[in-house]
């Protein structure tokens, strides 16, 4: 798996149920059928429907819980009736019946109320919100400021920026957190109750708060975006509905902060990784390591609009955040048209910039690849050994994985064979899984 960037979901600093068929978190369980159509359509469209709830009850809590009423609605309506020809509006129509149905038996928001229903009973069928991709005033585009508002911890905030925005469950960030599954339950449920009780606006904010809020903006986009980029966990290597749902939130992103080098930074970081995606998986959906890779299938208007946003970053003339290092260290990638071409040297000199600016374990784990390959494999089994005993990496599967393969390329194929054994049980994605176990059973005896 060498080659491929280690900097992931897993490595920052890191409810409703439904006769057995709906997870704690409220999403589907995975089956065949129509429950596997509704799963998809939740994951593709819980932020949108959720967003628009928000918009209308200024309550994400409540929102999400009104979302899921209408999940439990299509679970019991779906397998008979069959799944609509536009599941979103499907769904967002039976939300904001429940909105009015909850407002009515809390007596609240009257006038709210009175225009809601008007609006909804004058319409048939109710429609989706469809953002505009470019308009500033995008609903899931608010969802991520409101999730990110300083009233909450950071942690707090991409927690429920990533159950909001990707429909993720808690087991799914309790991996990326590389924390209890318990704790980020936690987090969600007291960021819920601390964004209602002080009355946050849904809305995305101006000024000195905008500025607070970006950081921890970006961090959440990347951090959903790398959930798609390589799954957590299941039986599928790339989840390409949350790298579009990212991306396309970066480039909004770009147009309402065209002077922030860090934002422009991410977009070309994302831009670039997502124009590998074709390359990245065999005929059996198996994952191809980055050295692998058939570059003539990168997509290169992609890595076009990369440099493209690279170039922006750099205009602005402040020096380079850890988002324009790692875009530029994706730059290094996309220029080698072969393999061999590959500029590690650039490469690890960026990831010692990136040690400094950003410090992490697994920003070492990443110097240890491109240090291994620049300066030779016992150098970068330096850096990782140094790192065996780093609490946040103790389950990372990616540890194991870099370590194996400095071990093989050093001839020590008992203990890379260990290694690789080892982060196969770590991993919870199935073919990553299948991956390790093959590297460890083609390893010469």
């Amino acid at each position: 798996m060498v080659g491929e960037p280690a900097l992931s979901l897993r490595g920052g600093w890191r409810g409703c149920c439904h006769r057995g068929v709906t997870t704690s978190d409220g999403v589907p369980a995975r089956g065949s059928g129509v429950h596997a159509s509704i799963d998809a359509v939740w994951r593709l469209e819980a932020a949108r429907i959720i967003a628009g709830l928000a918009r209308m009850v200024n309550d994400i809590g409540l929102a999400e819980e009104l979302a899921q009423d209408a999940l439990v609605a299509a679970l019991e309506q779906w397998p008979e009736s069959g799944v609509p020809d536009n599941p979103g509006a499907w769904l967002m129509a039976v939300g904001k019946r429940r909105a009015i149905d909850r407002i009515r038996r809390h007596q609240r928001l009257e006038t709210k109320l009175a225009e809601i229903g008007r609006d909804l009973e004058t319409q048939a069928p109710p429609e989706v919100d469809v953002p505009d991709d470019e308009h500033i005033e995008d609903d899931v585009l608010r969802l991520v400021f409101t999730a990110c508002h300083p009233v909450l911890s950071t942690q707090a905030r991409v927690a429920l920026t990533l159950r909001m925005l990707g429909g993720l469950t808690t087991d799914e960030i309790a991996r990326a957190f590389l924390v209890s599954e318990a704790t980020v339950a936690q987090r969600i449920v007291r960021a819920k109750r601390t964004l209602s009780d002080a009355g946050v606006p849904f809305e995305v904010p101006e000024g000195p708060d905008r500025a607070a809020r970006l950081s921890s903006v970006l961090e959440v986009i990347y951090l959903v975006f790398n959930e798609g980029y390589t799954a957590t966990a299941g039986d599928d290597w790339l989840r390409a509905d949350l790298c579009r749902e990212a991306l396309r939130l970066g480039r909004v992103l770009a147009e309402l902060a065209p002077g922030e080098p860090e934002v422009h930074g991410l977009v070309a970081l994302m831009e670039i990784q997502a124009s590998r995606t074709r390359a990245r998986t065999g005929p059996d959906g198996e994952p191809v390591p980055l050295l692998e890779q058939d570059r003539g299938r990168w997509d290169r208007l992609l890595i076009h609009r990369g440099f493209a946003a690279l170039l922006r970053a750099k205009k602005i003339g402040e020096p380079p955040g850890p988002y324009v290092l790692q875009g530029a260290i994706a730059a290094c990638h996309a220029q080698a048209l072969a393999p061999e071409d590959t500029d590690w040297a650039q490469i690890a000199s960026l990831y010692g910039i990136l040690a400094s600016v950003a410090p992490s374990p697994v920003v070492e784990l990443n110097r240890a690849v491109a240090v291994g390959i620049a300066d030779g494999p016992e150098k970068g089994l330096e850096i990782v050994d140094a790192l065996l005993d780093e609490p946040s990496l103790r389950d990372y599967h990616l540890l194991p994985s870099v370590r194996g393969d400095l071990l093989a390329r050093l001839d020590r194929t008992a203990e890379a064979r260990a290694e690789f054994e080892r982060a196969a049980a770590l991993t919870r994605n199935a073919p990553e899984r299948k991956a390790l176990l093959h590297r460890a059973t083609t390893l010469p005896h």
